[in-house]
């Protein structure tokens, strides 16, 4: 705001948070806060410095990265006039040259950095932007308080490539798994027929076994039994052999001699012996 006074001098109002810049004859001569001042007019100025947070976003522009690939960065940015003398005076455009130093320092940062990981460390890439760019800015009067990267995108022809690429490891992981389940399919299916084949062996050599104990088990009775038999279970077992004998057809047998007069002994068998002597 600017108005006049009696005596010749000129107020002007600079706002909250702007900074005043007095020029004499075209030269700066001294610095002002904001409030009502007064100068000569013809002779001099105040130009206003606005001190607040100014946004800026950079338009989309090209990077490439270490392996060649064409990406679309879009940046955003905010800072303030941190010495309005250095941003009005020594610059001719300071929010510009912020702007290009901010591009330079991106496309040295990105182009260290493989597609996949430039697009996967957008974080670091700002920490690292800010840094580069935080004392530089300083010449130009401006403090850059923070800065974002919007968006890295690859080109038409990277992201088709990538999709390709992304749908062929797709098939290759559903190829991988489909092949994993048929052989854990076949393998539980060959260990269940092995597990059988095993059970029935088993079941086998088991029944084996029981029969053979079984065996031996008669064996063993009947040599036990034979050892403590007496004569009179061998004659008796002699009577039954030739009762059996009288009713076969067969009427012919070979004793050795030493034992026909012990056969005779036998009630019985002397009965049929006699019987024999007869017919």
């Amino acid at each position: 705001m600017r108005g006049k006074y009696k005596n010749g001098f000129i107020f002007k109002i600079v706002p909250q948070n702007n900074m005043g810049l007095v020029e004499t004859l075209g030269k700066y001569r001294k610095s002002v806060p904001s409030g009502l001042h007064f100068y000569m007019p013809l002779v001099q100025s105040i130009k206003r410095v606005n001190l607040a947070m100014n946004p800026l976003k950079l338009p989309n522009y090209s990077v490439i990265t270490k392996d060649n690939a064409d990406v679309s960065a879009s940046v955003t940015l905010n800072y303030h006039v941190t010495d309005a003398v250095k941003y009005q005076y020594e610059n001719t455009d300071s929010v510009e040259s912020m702007a290009q130093l901010v591009r330079g320092h991106l496309r040295d940062i990105i182009g260290r950095l493989d597609l996949n990981q430039a697009l996967g460390a957008t974080a670091q890439i700002n920490q690292e932007l800010a840094k580069a760019i935080g004392d530089l800015t300083n010449t130009y009067g401006i403090n850059v308080d923070r800065i974002n990267i919007d968006e890295l995108t690859p080109s038409k022809a990277i992201q088709e490539a990538m999709d390709k690429q992304l749908t062929a490891d797709r098939e290759r992981v559903a190829t991988i798994a489909q092949a994993e389940g048929e052989a854990k399919s076949i393998e539980l299916t060959t260990k269940a027929k092995n597990d059988a084949l095993m059970a029935t062996a088993r079941a086998q050599a088991d029944a084996t076994k029981t029969r053979a104990d079984a065996e031996k088990y008669r064996i063993d009775t009947i040599q036990t039994g034979l050892k403590e038999a007496d004569d009179k279970y061998f004659q008796n077992q002699s009577i039954n052999a030739f009762s059996d004998l009288a009713k076969s057809d067969t009427n012919t047998i070979v004793i050795s001699s030493d034992k026909v007069a012990s056969l005779g002994q036998i009630p019985v068998i002397g009965k049929l012996l006699q019987s024999g002597d007869n017919h």
